[in-house]
């Protein structure tokens, strides 16, 4: 039997990047798919993807800055599909470099701080009140929360992204706390570097950036959206089941480098490569 027969998974963002990859992975060992994006055409397409391989999968136009959406998109799965066993937190709704929320202190604004932690920090909140209890009749059940590197490696400007990602691993501790007596457990991925659909086609247009990204990783690449997927299904799988609470990095080894080094490795690279352009 696959790890997932019968099992129902939502993924927030499941259209693209890692939630498209982590959607394909659950269904290829036998989950029946529930994806929420906002991009209906990327959705519908990898629906198909997944039909087409033999698996179940549905789709809805979510987005999880908005509570009623999110309500919607739990009632929807569980309806479709009578259960929910997975609920996989993966939309960003915001990147990290995007310009409404890069920024410092003094140079946020508040109505983009307040977006910023709707979309990165108040949606993981909203999900489990919403999934919760689903899961509890069904005995039991698995959320994974997406933080990132960012949750505890800083970069300048960064503030909203890394204020919300640091709190989703507290966030994550806590509702493993809470929910473990439910057969519940809670778990966060921090990615490093993953090169999904927008990301590959940005660094084809620029390979020394891309090689720049690279340089900083002792495994010498960058991510792929399949190693996180792969990270996903370990943890929502029985091989994990005493696993709760933990926030696992899949970063290429990128975190456990001192900083000193990290920096002087960027100065050595870019003094070899002159030409280098970032984004």
């Amino acid at each position: 039997m696959s790890r997932f027969e019968d099992q129902v998974a939502i993924i927030t963002g499941g259209a693209l990047g890692i939630g498209g990859a982590t959607a394909r992975k659950l269904a290829c060992e036998g989950a029946k798919v529930f994806i929420a994006d906002f991009n209906d055409a990327a959705a519908a397409e990898n629906v198909e993807r997944i039909k087409q391989a033999g698996g179940t999968a549905a789709a809805s136009h979510i987005d999880v800055s908005i509570s009623e959406d999110i309500a919607r998109m739990v009632n929807e799965a569980a309806d479709l599909y009578g259960r929910l066993d997975i609920l996989v937190q993966n939309a960003f709704g915001v990147m990290a470099g995007e310009s409404k929320i890069h920024g410092t202190a003094l140079t946020v604004e508040e109505d983009d701080w307040n977006y910023g932690i709707d979309v990165l920090l108040k949606a993981l909140y909203l999900g489990p009140k919403q999934a919760i209890p689903h899961m509890r009749a069904s005995g039991g059940g698995n959320i994974i929360n997406l933080a990132s590197v960012h949750s505890f490696l800083q970069e300048p400007g960064m503030l909203v992204y890394e204020a919300a990602k640091a709190g989703v691993v507290g966030m994550t501790r806590q509702m493993a706390t809470d929910f473990g007596p439910d057969g519940i457990r809670v778990n966060a991925i921090a990615p490093g570097h993953i090169v999904g659909e927008g990301l590959a086609k940005m660094w084809e247009d620029n390979p020394t950036g891309h090689a720049f990204f690279t340089n900083q990783y002792p495994l010498r690449r960058t991510g792929l959206p399949e190693d996180i997927a792969n990270g996903i299904a370990f943890l929502c799988s029985d091989d994990a089941s005493f696993i709760t609470g933990h926030t696992l990095a899949i970063d290429g080894g990128l975190s456990i480098q001192l900083q000193e080094r990290f920096g002087t490795r960027q100065a050595e690279y870019i003094r070899a490569n002159p030409d280098t352009r970032l984004p």
